[in-house]
């Protein structure tokens, strides 16, 4: 029997380490393909290559598959490589960087997917491809899948994913291809970015709570009154999974949390696990759109499924993992 194969664009990330690891639970052979190695933890993919995919020579060494012991092309691959972060990087002057990068990385992967007839793709898209228009009341967003056109993004990204979705959809319409499109929201859990710029709502706060002292403060960018919806790393994989593996041409589909919580309140809960009492201080920075959350009507008739976990659960997770890389890295700092 032929071992199954996977390729992961973007193993080196958070999204992608995790689904290394499913997919090796799942016993396929897996090859990682990044720019860099995980920060956080050891690959567990059969081979990893270092290899920059904005360029068409390492989109082939990347998506080649030569191994005599296995199948001629890849089973599945997940395009999962992008320059992007949280809204603090994102909203700043980062703009043409994202859309060039993002934009090349997706020509270069899935030309090479074409040619090398791989039979199934995954293309992560994101929320950040609805309409501002549709996002301006925090209690009532409008994210149903069908809402994105005409389109009105309010960030590069949005932009450049909105791109990715049409070449996929494109390749899918010329050339017969087997592509699964799925529009994450606000994916959050161990593994992940928390400092530097690139990290999102979640982690930023529980590093923020972590650093601070007991009856201390922490600063929040606006009110604190915009919503969102989030969506733990093991419910998005477990999604990630079920649409891959669903025998049936689907939808471009919403995955993440249909839940909403304003963003002092994330910030509350998330001291309340901490067993901190904590101050919010609202000071000027971006916010992002008013209100953000997934519409799973869709995923749920096509899949039978949706993300039902509560947040707290998640974040019971990754406070005490962020709360312990604080920690180790004080230490370090401390070693003479």
């Amino acid at each position: 029997m032929i071992q199954k194969t996977a390729l992961v664009c973007g193993a080196g990330g958070f999204i992608g380490y995790h689904l290394v690891k499913r997919y090796k639970e799942e016993g396929y052979w897996v090859r990682g393909v990044d720019i860099r190695y995980p920060e956080f933890g050891t690959t567990l993919a059969d081979e990893f290559i270092i290899a920059d995919l904005r360029y068409p020579d390492k989109a082939k060494r990347a998506v080649s598959l030569k191994e005599k012991s296995l199948t001629a092309c890849f089973d599945e691959v997940c395009q999962l490589a992008a320059n992007m972060g949280g809204i603090g990087f994102i909203s700043q002057d980062h703009s043409a960087e994202i859309l060039h990068d993002s934009a090349m990385i997706n020509l270069c992967v899935l030309d090479e997917c074409r040619k090398r007839r791989v039979k199934k793709i995954l293309y992560t898209s994101s929320a950040c491809i609805y309409p501002l228009r549709n996002q301006m009341d925090p209690a009532h967003p409008q994210c149903s899948e069908t809402s994105a056109y005409p389109a009105d993004p309010d960030t590069a990204h949005g932009w450049e994913t909105l791109f990715g979705e049409q070449l996929y959809l494109s390749y899918i319409k010329d050339y017969n291809m087997d592509i699964r499109i799925v529009r994450l929201h606000n994916v959050f859990g161990p593994m992940g970015p928390w400092r530097g710029g690139r990290e999102k709502a979640p982690a930023a706060l529980c590093r923020k709570i972590a650093e601070a002292p007991e009856g201390g403060s922490i600063q929040l960018w606006g009110k604190g009154d915009q919503t969102r919806s989030f969506l733990d790393i093991d419910e998005c994989i477990e999604g990630l999974r079920r649409i891959m593996l669903a025998n049936k041409t689907l939808p471009i589909l919403n995955l993440g949390s249909d839940k909403t919580i304003t963003i002092n309140n994330l910030a509350l809960l998330i001291a309340r696990i901490s067993g901190k009492q904590i101050e919010l201080q609202q000071v000027p920075g971006p916010r992002g759109v008013r209100g953000r959350t997934s519409d799973n009507t869709l995923i749920l008739k096509e899949l039978n499924w949706q993300p039902s976990q509560e947040l707290e659960v998640g974040l019971r997770k990754l406070y005490p993992w962020i709360a312990e890389q604080i920690k180790q890295q004080f230490n370090v700092k401390k070693i003479p």
